[in-house]
């Protein structure tokens, strides 16, 4: 679930709302695009309103206005991500013409003000006039019950629209903040992530087609080559594919193609449509935030998320430098999190079971290693004993015929003094007979145990059973009449110790 901001061609007035992936950012703004140098696409211009860090108009962006989403020609980002992260809506403030740029930062128009419908949303949870009597303390109630759900319309007066209550109100209780990763690839990567309607299986059965596809979506031009640098299962049977697109000079250079260039032209009418037609439901570039737009990004809490809520999502951030908060608005976009978090721990347990299997066959290999080894130890340990042996000979045969010298004399009576050590009875030579006589010993009484074992034959085996369990059942006969005994000698005693008037009236 990493943040995958691209940079979206901007056609005046469209937006690019369903080039943006669940979990993903569609792109920061546009810039006006043109035809580089080497690489064509013919990408038109953009002649709407400049995107998010372009226009001079453009005072900073938010996370949508204090209650919500707004109404009019533009949409939030909850609308551009579909089930995505699900942000009210990145808006600026007084700009008359505004552009959704790939489904991410829409900037409303002017009506209503945010002031109005900060009073009109007030009004209708508080203190409603619909009706003039006491039915309206009820419509307030039932007013902040369609807020806190997040959804209806909220009645409050005769004369002013009904305020529409969204989950993305600052009152609807169903939101959490969570975090993503947030990508480290550069523009100079060129990788632009492709989600495909179909499984991996399927895709990856079929990549060489793909590939020559989207060639023949590029252009078919000859200097261009298409890269995938991976694939990733996604729930609901969707995969995404990572391409990038290497172009060649005729110089014999070769360059990746920026990431934001090669999605301006996937973004084209009817590029888009041959890429439908592919079945790609979604496309975004994966390249990294400026530390100036993480600030800005930051700084403003999301639509509807109350501002301590967000600064404490950012102190409890488990890791600042790789992931970065994210409200959750709403059961779908819950859902759609617990289904990427189980495909992961699905991906995780499959890639612990092929370690768990490579540790297996690296311990195989390892008691194998071993083993040769030892035997090459033995192997060495005999030659240079052999070795040692064709030395004495051959020296041997060489000093033959002559006198012994005086290094030769220092040497044998060196080993001498080293025999009569040995041989000494309480030195080396004892120990070693002691030793060697503790170990006879041992062999010894181990072939004794050894051959003390006794072998019963099967039938007699059986009959020993047999008697066995006919004692046991003779045992069990005896201890019940013993049982029956004990209890008439207790029946006796019992009458024996009675009163001696009783006995005397039972015998008259």
């Amino acid at each position: 679930m990493a943040f995958n901001f691209g940079a979206p061609s901007g056609t005046s007035g469209t937006a690019a709302a369903t080039a943006a992936p669940a979990g993903g950012f569609g792109g920061f703004g546009t810039t006006s695009t043109t035809a580089g140098s080497a690489f064509s696409f013919s990408a038109p211009t953009n002649t709407g309103t400049t995107g998010l860090f372009g226009g001079t108009q453009n005072k900073g962006f938010g996370f949508g206005t204090g209650f919500g989403t707004t109404t009019g020609t533009s949409t939030g980002l909850g609308t551009g991500l579909g089930t995505g992260l699900g942000f009210g809506g990145f808006n600026t403030q007084h700009q008359q013409q505004q552009t959704t740029l790939g489904g991410l930062f829409s900037q409303p128009t002017q009506a209503p003000t945010q002031s109005n419908q900060l009073i009109n949303t007030a009004s209708a949870l508080s203190a409603p006039t619909l009706l003039g009597d006491e039915r309206d303390a009820i419509l307030a109630k039932w007013n902040q019950l369609q807020a806190f759900w997040g959804t209806g319309k909220g009645y409050f007066n005769n004369n002013i629209p009904p305020v529409e209550f969204t989950q993305e109100n600052p009152f609807c209780r169903f939101k959490a903040v969570g975090y993503s990763c947030m990508p480290s690839n550069k523009d100079e990567d060129g990788l632009v992530v492709l989600v495909f309607n179909k499984k991996e299986t399927e895709i990856r059965s079929q990549q060489q087609q793909l590939v020559e596809s989207l060639h023949k979506v590029l252009g078919g031009n000859q200097t261009l080559t298409v890269n995938v640098e991976g694939t990733k299962t996604l729930p609901d049977d969707q995969t995404e594919v990572v391409i990038y697109v290497v172009e060649r000079s005729p110089n014999g250079t070769s360059r990746r193609v920026p990431a934001t260039t090669l999605y301006a032209h996937f973004e084209q009418a009817n590029i888009k449509t041959q890429l439908q037609q592919l079945g790609v439901t979604l496309s975004m570039t994966r390249t990294e935030l400026s530390p100036a737009q993480i600030k800005q990004l930051l700084q403003n809490p999301p639509a509807g998320v109350d501002p301590i809520i967000w600064e404490q999502a950012k102190v409890d951030n488990p890791d600042s430098e790789k992931l970065i908060p994210v409200p959750m608005v709403g059961f779908k976009e819950l859902l759609r999190r617990l289904k990427v978090q189980d495909q992961m721990t699905k991906q995780h347990q499959t890639r612990l079971d092929i370690i768990s299997e490579d540790i297996s066959e690296l311990q195989k290999n390892q008691t194998t290693s071993v083993a040769k080894i030892a035997q090459y130890k033995r192997k060495l340990m005999d030659l240079s004993h052999r070795t040692l042996q064709v030395l004495i000979k051959q020296e041997i045969q060489r000093k033959s015929g002559y006198a012994i010298q005086a290094d030769e004399e220092q040497l044998r009576v060196q080993l001498d003094t080293i025999q009569g050590e040995l041989n000494a009875p309480t030195q080396f030579k004892g120990r070693l007979n002691e030793l060697m006589s503790q170990i006879r010993m041992q062999n010894h009484f181990g072939a004794v145990r050894s051959e003390e074992r006794y072998y019963i034959d099967a039938d007699l085996l059986r009959e020993i059973k047999q008697h066995l369990k006919q004692q046991q059942e003779g045992l069990s006969h005896l201890i019940s009449i013993i049982k029956d005994d004990l209890e008439d000698i207790k029946l006796v005693e019992h009458g024996l110790n009675e009163p001696i008037h009783i006995r005397g009236g039972v015998f008259s």
